[in-house]
């Protein structure tokens, strides 16, 4: 998707963090952006602030575990602002704390937000994205959907899963031949918008800010790229990951700390709630959207 210029970008999770910048990023190209969230006051705040930037922005809240609310809204959204172009499936929540701390319905809370959530969104709209001339699906997933996360075990699960949907979809969509339909799976280290306050960034790798990484997102999109991964050591994982012998590999991630990234996490914490948001028996708190 070589212009953006007037095509329309959907980004679930867009009233703060990456789905916020991303609004930015796709307006400054010229792209009809509409952000969806589940927090409606966060979300006409999110609004708000767009709006005083000179962006032109449509917004709509939606829970996207519940596929009653998705249908409401893409109902609205082609009434209101017509077919879209781009889905950026980017609405996420994540739990930290050792696993047997975590309540079980916290752990299905993350599947149910990162996974199902995630599929019930392609599921409404992926029909409309092959409708277009050209269209695109982007799935925010992670570079611990690549290797096992401790403190984070769901988490990263979760992220394993998005990179296996969106794997399949795009080459489904290829056998389909809907080559028009492009696809990117991001796969970021950990992203400074407080969501992964208190988590350490493993050696050779940093804290991404959100706008950097909303930058290569959208410039991924306009050259169809496939994966995007940040920072640039994560491009190695997987190679590494598939390469090396357990043990050995198990003995660099404690070297590098990425076995313990997650040890100290503490999220935005308890001043900044939202719907999404719970306690875990252990007193860590789920952190939600990007």
């Amino acid at each position: 998707m070589n212009k953006l210029d007037g095509k329309r970008v959907l980004i679930t999770g867009g009233a703060q963090g990456i789905g916020y910048e991303m609004a930015i990023k796709f307006a400054e190209r010229g792209a009809d952006v509409v952000i969806a969230d589940i927090n409606e006051e966060r979300l006409g705040e999110a609004k708000a602030s767009l709006e005083k930037r000179a962006i032109v922005v449509a917004a709509f809240q939606v829970d996207v575990t519940n596929p009653a609310s998705i249908a409401a809204m893409r109902a609205r959204i082609a009434s209101e602002v017509g077919s879209i172009d781009v889905l950026v499936n980017n609405a996420g929540v994540v739990f930290g704390g050792p696993f047997t701390k975590i309540s079980l319905d916290d752990h299905f809370k993350t599947y149910e937000v990162n996974v199902l959530g995630l599929v019930a969104m392609t599921h409404a709209f992926l029909d409309d994205l092959v409708a277009r001339p050209e269209a695109h699906l982007v799935h925010i997933a992670s570079a611990s959907g690549f290797i096992g996360l401790p403190y984070g075990s769901t988490y990263a699960s979760s992220k394993w899963a998005v990179i296996g949907f969106g794997e399949s979809i795009r080459a489904e969509l290829n056998t389909q031949g809907h080559k028009h339909v492009h696809h990117t799976i991001v796969c970021p280290s950990y992203i400074g918008t407080g969501m992964f306050e208190g988590a350490e960034a493993p050696k050779a790798t940093h804290i991404l800010e959100p706008d950097y990484l909303a930058e290569k997102v959208v410039q991924a999109v306009e050259h169809n790229k496939v994966h995007v991964l940040e920072p640039f050591m994560v491009k190695f994982t997987p190679l590494l990951r598939d390469l090396l012998p357990t043990a050995l590999y198990d003995r660099m991630s404690h070297l590098f700390g990425a076995d313990t990234s997650m040890a100290h996490w503490t999220g935005r914490g308890p001043e900044h709630p939202n719907e999404e948001e719970a306690q875990s028996a252990s007193g860590d708190q789920a952190e939600v959207d990007r």
